[in-house]
């Protein structure tokens, strides 16, 4: 099965301690797409203007990405720059131009409305859930948000989605600040109360916790020597985590944990890298390699009790 993304395509400009780059190909439906492509490759809704680059929609055909619903609009492609700080969670936006993104209108076809995995990235959750009443019966549903929506005046559409979805991923911040309650744990059983029946809190350098009614799993981080580029970290955690389980086509507890471990190490990989450099350069070995490593990392023998 293959799943579908709706999300941004973009152009980043990045600054970092390690020096800087621009006009990279970014977005969240870029990093999730390229992340879940070593597993099942995605179908990509989103909108790119006149400038789009044709080796960029090649790129993504070259991953088997389904692109026919990446929308060319006139106008530019959505930009955005930021620059890290030595301490690279705390990152400042120096711009934001939305350009064609700020009118997308995700248009499904069929194959799309037939889609059983399906990943609502981070755009207006009106959006969101105009895009899963076209969703005819998918199997599994995971969303993202931010700040500014769990903030502004959408938050009431925020909450509504959450009680059509399966899985909310989020960062701690954000899920303290979607429930009002300090503590990743309190705050995600709040949250699996408002719909989800799973709960991922990304925890940065500290790791990711899996949450649901009757489990809780945790993943660390693997362990780097130096940290590049951050961007889009996020997405391919989740992207890597929706092609694990749309490519086994089983979202048990056991494939879950799998799962989520993947998309740590997906994760760990694109932060090696300015944009999608080190995506690109991934394989099964490779990553076979890291899951193994991270096995014997977290591996710890019970008491003698």
């Amino acid at each position: 099965m293959r799943p579908l993304v709706i999300g941004s395509v973009a152009y980043d400009s990045v600054e970092t301690p390690f020096g800087h780059a621009t006009d990279l190909l970014g977005g969240s439906a870029t990093y999730f797409s390229l992340a879940s492509a070593l597993f099942s490759p995605a179908r990509i809704v989103a909108v790119v203007g006149h400038d789009f680059r044709s080796t960029d929609t090649q790129l993504f055909q070259s991953r088997g990405i389904d692109v026919s619903g990446l929308e060319q609009l006139p106008g530019k492609t959505f930009r955005w720059g930021g620059k890290y700080h030595t301490n690279m969670n705390i990152r400042d936006t120096l711009f934001t131009e939305l350009n064609v993104f700020a009118e997308f209108v995700p248009k499904l076809s069929d194959e799309h409305r037939n889609a059983k995995f399906v990943f609502l990235a981070n755009i207006a959750p009106k959006l969101q859930l105009e895009v899963l009443q076209q969703v005819t019966a998918p199997r599994f549903v995971a969303c993202d948000t931010m700040n500014f929506w769990i903030n502004g005046p959408q938050r009431q559409d925020l909450i509504t989605l959450l009680a059509k979805v399966d899985c909310l991923i989020i960062n701690d911040e954000e899920a303290e600040l979607l429930t009002g309650v300090p503590g990743v744990v309190r705050a995600a059983n709040l949250i699996l109360k408002a719909g989800p029946s799973i709960v991922i809190i990304k925890r940065g350098e500290h790791g990711a916790l899996v949450f649901s009614e009757n489990d809780v799993f945790y993943v660390p981080a693997y362990p780097l020597e130096s940290v590049i580029d951050p961007t889009g970290a996020g997405d391919t955690f989740a992207g890597g985590i929706m092609g694990y389980l749309a490519g086994i086509g089983d979202v048990s507890p056991r494939t879950l944990r799998q799962a989520t471990v993947v998309g740590s190490l997906l994760a760990s990989f694109c932060v090696e890298d300015f944009g999608i450099g080190a995506l690109l350069r991934v394989d099964a070995e490779a990553i076979a390699a890291r899951y193994r490593r991270m096995a014997e990392i977290v591996q710890f023998e019970p008491l003698p009790l």
